[in-house]
């Protein structure tokens, strides 16, 4: 196991101590008020290359208000209280859907980190892969107990 505490960069403000909840609400109005969707998501494999973490609910096209994002993301982290949970703003001003804001909102109280793999291959090549310390274990359990995976 990692020996040195790790805090999980990953989208804005990864580099800041974690957002409260009023410096939430006030990006994601800043996000309502350019027209852009929001969606929550979470992860129990917070791989760099997973791009693909649970959806909570659907993203919330119609709403202007963040009070209505806020509701859902207290939901969300109060149903998965050890897992990474994720605000997500799409623009779809040109008729697809570009990515604008993303940052943590949630995260478990201990984050294992990510382990370096080496491997050597054939006439000396040498390749690397990280891999999650969470992933040793199944789905479910990687972070304290069962997860509300159920949104």
């Amino acid at each position: 196991m990692h020996a040195t505490p790790m805090k999980l960069t990953q989208g804005q403000f990864s580099f800041l101590p974690d957002l409260t909840d009023e410096e939430i609400t006030k990006q994601v109005q800043y996000a309502l008020d350019q027209g852009w969707a929001v969606a929550v998501e979470f992860t129990d494999d917070p791989h760099p290359r997973n791009s693909y973490w649970t959806m909570w609910g659907n993203p919330m096209f119609d709403l202007r208000d963040a009070k209505g994002v806020m509701m859902e993301i207290d939901a969300c982290r109060k149903a998965n209280p050890d897992l990474y949970v994720k605000v997500l703003a799409f623009d779809s001003s040109q008729g697809f859907e570009t990515v604008r804001m993303s940052f943590l909102i949630n995260r478990p109280a201990v984050e294992p980190g990510f382990e370096l793999v080496r491997s050597e291959g054939p006439g000396r090549r040498i390749d690397y892969t990280v891999r999650s310390y969470a992933t040793a274990l199944p789905p479910g359990r990687r972070y304290g107990g069962e997860a509300g995976h159920g949104a």
